[in-house]
């Protein structure tokens, strides 16, 4: 006899596994919509996927993000999934579990390395304020890339050929797969207890895939953290990898970098030949003015008859010495002449006469004062008019009502103008 009543758990479970046994269910893509996309501390995610009439749950654990996912999804982000539909028997809701994730029309890959760039460019290390001179002339340059194929070999002919007197230390690694960028990341670090000059990192060109090493944010920050002055030289012209814009330096290609590394050996010594012989040709041409001049000079008569020097000098100290003595004269007689002038002065010779005639002096000013004094004008007889203290020279200053004070020799008389 078939039960007739179950419980909820029970009805979730039979649910469950009859989804389980759905070989379609078991495996199935579905492109979506991403939204209310939260990632936890646990490394799991939980997300929406929806199109235009419906959405279902989804969930992709820390394992399977760590093993397939390269880039960080995002709200909004269409997507195609594919992993497996169960019910989370606790809530009786089904869901999408995850296994990969792929944006619809692009790359997972080229959606990690636009991230990583714009986020490696926002912290700077993609500034060039940052970024070290590469030597001109190196003693030794380390070179990370694989033992064995084309890349190596094109670099050390390339150097060796170029600038033989290098010296070139490989620091070999793995340069594809998983575990390259741990393995370029310890080189790096190794590289920089040899007193390098410069540092070569690269490869030959290929897929996407295979340069993704050189886009790891590991491989990025030990390159920016790197002592020694690097110069990033991965895959072809085209290739762009995260380690080219992070290094000192972007090679197209490992040949190129290895042109960059160092100098033409032949240009050099050409270079040297010829600042030899500009820096002969300008002592050459130094020694020739200064033999010039020396000859100019021996051929002055200064030096064939050094005692005309002296003659020179003797005469005029003798000119000196004459105008020094007639100068000396001239004062002399004038100050005598000043001296006999002072001793025959009336000052000196009668001294009372000068007091006599500076009193008679006086006196005649005196008497052309007493002249001018309106006083002794009052004495004689005469008066003064005045109006407001101003002395009346005229009638026409004079109108009627005006008060005049009229001054005697013994008083003042007040009248008023009818």
């Amino acid at each position: 006899m078939e039960k007739e009543t179950f419980t909820v758990s029970e009805i979730n479970s039979y649910l469950n596994k009859k989804l389980k046994k759905d070989p379609q269910l078991k495996n199935i893509l579905i492109k979506g919509e991403i939204s209310n996309y939260k990632s936890y501390s646990s490394g799991h995610s939980y997300f929406t996927l929806k199109d235009e009439k419906s959405q279902i749950s989804a969930v992709m654990f820390k394992g399977n993000k760590d093993r397939f996912l390269k880039f960080d999804p995002e709200n909004g982000m269409k997507v195609i999934i594919k992993g497996k539909i169960k019910i989370y028997e606790k809530t009786g809701k089904y869901q999408l579990y995850t296994t990969t994730m792929t944006e619809d029309g692009i790359g997972n890959l080229h959606i990690a390395y636009e991230q990583l760039k714009k986020k490696l460019s926002k912290e700077g290390l993609f500034d060039d304020s940052h970024k070290k001179e590469i030597p001109k002339y190196p003693k030794k340059i380390g070179v990370i890339t694989a033992q064995t194929g084309a890349a190596i070999r094109d670099i050390i002919t390339t150097i060796k050929k170029r600038y033989p007197i290098c010296e070139i230390l490989v620091f070999s690694t793995l340069v594809q797969g998983d575990q390259a960028a741990p393995q370029i990341v310890k080189q790096i670090n190794h590289a920089q207890e040899f007193d390098l000059d410069t540092l070569i990192v690269g490869r030959g060109g290929g897929s996407i895939e295979d340069l993704w090493p050189f886009n790891e944010e590991i491989v990025a920050n030990a390159i920016y953290n790197c002592k020694i002055p690097v110069i990033s030289a991965v895959g072809h012209q085209i290739d762009y990898t995260i380690s080219d814009f992070v290094a000192d330096k972007r090679a197209l290609t490992p040949t190129d970098g290895a042109i960059t590394a160092v100098p033409d050996l032949n240009e050099v010594e050409n270079n040297i030949a010829q600042l030899s012989n500009r820096l002969n040709k300008s002592i050459f041409d130094i020694i020739n003015q200064k033999k010039t001049k020396l000859s100019h000079l021996s051929e002055k008569q200064v030096l064939k008859n050094p005692e005309a020097i002296y003659e020179i000098k003797a005469m005029g100290l003798d000119n000196l010495i004459n105008k020094l003595n007639f100068t000396s004269k001239n004062l002399i007689n004038d100050n005598k002449t000043k001296l006999f002038k002072l001793k025959n002065s009336i000052v000196l010779k009668n001294p009372s006469e000068i007091t006599r005639t500076k009193k008679e002096a006086y006196l005649k000013n005196f008497e052309k004062l007493e002249i001018l004094n309106p006083l002794l004008t009052l004495k004689r007889g005469y008066t003064l008019a005045k109006t407001n203290g101003k002395v009346i020279s005229s009638a026409k200053e004079v109108r009627s009502g005006d008060q005049i004070d009229i001054e005697f020799d013994d008083g003042i008389v007040n009248t008023k103008v009818i």
